[in-house]
């Protein structure tokens, strides 16, 4: 069995303010260490259910926080951005046998994490095909270009309800739950143990012919990708983007019936 697991910071636990997401600040190691250690608990679970293959990419930031010498044999670790649209989940194609999510959070325009966003600070919230999009969503509809189920999402209270929602044959790990600008913090033990478990249910799911067909995400037919900015000079400058409309002062909007065109899109008008 050969899994993609993408990894995130802000979903993890104890994680509750920007300052411990950044490099440069003396809060951050420790919250780097914690999703070192919640990505180990997620790739030695799935070794133990039969993963032979595990492609790890670190999605945070500038894509080094996990310590690659705490990665098992069994492992690649991809460190840094590439510059490919993917982001998050570049690396991911159809030999994969399924997706699993580490440290995900609440999309932009959620009121249910503290330092909820999609991709960067830069949107007051995103649309897909009029529903809030999160960076599970984004990356999800990358996954299912290539007929990849998405198995295990471990994150706050209201990403795991998101995602649930979405692929409902998918497992969840909850890790903290926000209201308004407070988190209630699971603790770090308790957190890996629910990862641990939560990987074995979803990769115990598997059918006899090796697929997780209960977990295949389809893609629609047509996407109407939508931003709405913070900064109306923002919205003005990325309405040049080919193929963008200015719906209105803040909001933008791409129409197209190739999932390359929104993450392209997604890669350039929100950073």
């Amino acid at each position: 069995m050969k899994l993609f697991i993408s990894a995130d910071i802000e979903g993890c636990a104890g994680l509750a303010l920007p300052s411990e997401t950044h490099k440069q600040e003396p809060v951050y190691q420790p919250f780097a260490k914690e999703m070192t250690r919640e990505v180990l608990a997620a790739c030695e679970a799935a070794h133990e259910m039969g993963a032979s293959q595990i492609v790890v990419k670190d999605g945070h930031g500038d894509a080094s926080n996990i310590d690659p010498l705490q990665m098992p044999d069994y492992v690649t670790l991809i460190r840094g951005k590439s510059g490919h649209p993917y982001n998050m989940m570049w690396g991911i194609d159809d030999s994969f046998d399924g997706v699993l999510y580490v440290g995900y959070h609440a999309p932009a325009g959620s009121p249910e994490f503290s330092i909820s966003h999609t991709s960067t600070g830069n949107s007051l919230y995103i649309q897909l095909n009029g529903e809030r999009m999160s960076e599970f969503l984004l990356n999800s509809c990358t996954a299912a270009s290539y007929r990849v189920p998405v198995l295990f999402l471990s994150g706050d209270e209201a990403i795991c309800r998101m995602a649930g929602e979405k692929v409902p044959g998918m497992v969840t790990a909850v890790t903290k739950r926000g209201v308004g600008g407070a988190t209630l913090c699971e603790p770090p033990g308790v957190v890996e143990a629910r990862i641990r478990d939560g990987v074995k249910q979803a990769l115990g799911s598997r059918s006899a012919s090796g697929e997780f067909p209960q977990c295949q995400m389809t893609l629609p037919e047509q996407f109407t990708y939508e931003v709405t900015f913070k900064d109306w000079r923002k919205a003005y400058q990325m309405s040049f983007y080919p193929g963008m409309e200015q719906v209105d002062t803040f909001t933008n909007r791409l129409v197209t019936n190739r999932w390359m065109d929104v993450v392209t899109a997604h890669c350039f008008v929100v950073y």
